[in-house]
This record gives C-alpha cells, sequence and structure tokens, in this order.
C-alpha cells in the first residue's frame, strides 16, 4: 500500500495528512519541534502500518505541510486537540484508534478523552506529565542557527547517533528555511520552555474518562529517551492508567518509531489487530 497526501481546511488552516490502506482506521500525530512533521517521526512504520490499517496520519497546525497558525499563541495544545477531532470526522463511521508520538501521545490520550469513537490508544515516547523541563529537550526546543547546530541538536533525540541520516537533517532544515518559518518557530517555543511541557499534560478528569470507558491503550518508550526520560513520563503516566500495557525499549532514544520500527510495528500490529 501507498499513503496519499490529502488537504482538509480546519477553523481556517489548511491541513495535510496522508491516507493509506484499508482496515481499522487509526489516527497519527507526531511530536512537536524544529522542522519536525508526520514524516519525520514515522516515516519507516507509515506504509507497514497501510498494509493492515486504514491510516490518516496528519502534520499538525504549525508544522510538515499544514498551515501555520494565524494568531499567537503559536503552541496551542487545545487547537491541536481540535484539529484531532476535526480529523476523525474525516475517517470512517464507528470504532478508532489514535497513535501519538512525544507531544503527540498527549494529544492522543486528549483526544481519546473527548471522543467515545476512540477505542485505542498508542503512545511511543509520549510526554503528558509536569517534570523540570530536561536540558535535551529545552535545547530541542530553541531554534537552530545552522544545519550542524541541528544536526547537534538531533543526536540527543536517539540512542545511536548514527541513527539520524543525513536525509533527515535535510528534510527539517529545508522545513526551518521556509520564509517566515524560523522566526515562527522562535515564537512558538519562547522562553519559559516549561510553560510548554506543562500544557501538554493529562489532566484527572481525563484520565478518570479513559478508565472508565477501558480505552485499550499501550504505551512504548525507549530506556535512553534524554528529553522526556520514560520514568518521568510513560511510567508516571501508567500510574493513573492501570489498564495500560508499557513497554520499554533497551538502547533506544526519543526517536523511537525510526529507532526501532519492529519494536513499534509489534506493538501497534498487538493493540490494533
Amino acid at each position: 500500500m501507498t499513503v496519499q497526501s490529502c488537504h482538509t481546511s480546519i477553523e481556517g488552516h489548511n491541513v495535510h495528512y496522508w491516507e493509506g490502506g484499508s482496515g481499522f482506521p487509526i489516527l497519527m500525530l507526531h511530536g512537536v519541534g524544529p522542522g519536525t512533521s508526520i514524516m519525520g517521526n514515522f516515516e519507516p512504520v507509515l506504509t507497514p502500518l497501510t498494509n493492515r490499517y486504514h491510516v490518516f496520519a496528519s502534520d499538525l497546525i504549525g508544522f510538515g505541510q499544514s498551515d501555520r497558525k494565524m494568531h499567537q499563541p503559536y503552541f496551542d495544545v487545545d487547537l491541536w486537540v481540535r484539529q484531532g477531532l476535526a480529523l476523525l470526522e474525516l475517517m470512517p463511521d464507528g470504532p478508532c484508534g489514535v497513535a501519538g508520538h512525544s507531544m503527540g501521545g498527549a494529544l492522543a490520550l486528549k483526544i481519546a478523552a473527548a471522543s467515545d469513537r476512540i477505542t485505542h490508544v498508542l503512545t511511543s515516547s509520549t510526554v503528558g506529565t509536569s517534570y523540570p523541563i530536561t536540558s535535551a529537550l529545552d535545547k530541542f526546543w530553541c531554534l537552530p542557527q545552522t544545519r550542524d547546530e541541528l544536526c547537534e541538536i538531533m543526536s540527543d533525540m536517539v540512542a545511536d547517533p548514527s541513527k539520524v541520516t543525513d536525509q533527515m537533517i535535510q528534510d527539517r532544515w529545508d522545513l526551518l528555511m521556509q520564509d517566515g518559518y524560523s522566526d515562527y518557530f522562535y515564537k512558538m517555543f519562547q522562553p519559559p520552555r516549561q510553560t510548554y511541557l506543562d500544557a501538554g499534560r493529562v489532566t484527572d478528569s481525563e484520565f478518570d474518562i479513559l478508565n472508565h470507558r477501558e480505552v485499550n491503550i499501550a504505551m512504548i518508550h525507549g530506556d535512553a529517551d534524554k528529553p522526556c526520560p520514560h520514568d518521568l513520563t510513560t511510567a508516571r503516566l501508567s500510574l493513573s492508567l492501570p489498564n495500560a500495557r508499557v513497554l520499554l525499549i533497551e538502547d533506544c532514544g526519543h526517536n523511537l518509531p525510526r529507532e526501532n520500527a519492529d519494536a513499534y510495528l509489534s506493538t501497534a500490529t498487538n493493540l490494533f489487530g
């Protein structure tokens, strides 16, 4: 199967998403950072997933090929949740799943709490708790001034720096070099950056909804994740989600779907069927 590039309008923004495959429908959401996009996070697993599932993989507003937000604040968790809910309306009727990476994982849990159509949630390297921002995440949310600086920042995203390919760097750098984007990104992540991490916190009421509805949740995290350490994020979230299945991947950093695509796909198929 292959994915097709599609566009829709959400709250006046031209939103880009990839669609492909058939079967159980899954919405996929990426994390946030310099030049991030859905392909940047999920490219190695996207086509294999379409061999089993009907995939809708979207660039968040402000990232990838989606429009930038028209007015500040540009970092807008509530808008991204509404984006996810709007995309659900494009998906086939009935139950569906959502898979989110990093901040996308927190969005996935929030969207699942907001829509009873979501029966399955997969998070990878997720945030969603309040913890003192790590130096690796703070640095990642800074605007890199050069391609080499971007490469250095990206090396903290993986356990094995060789996993950061020249193509990955070039794709992100190309996005950052789009007209006006560097200024947009700088304004999105103006200090203090702790505020943005806290904005993604999953609330007690959202936990209550997810547990009451007995949503099927799988959480996968690398043990060498520097920006979002598993003991501060997934492990803490799982204490409030007693039915969630947690898998810790050895020798794996933050960019899990790229670093260990096999583990990601195995977890996805075990969860989604």
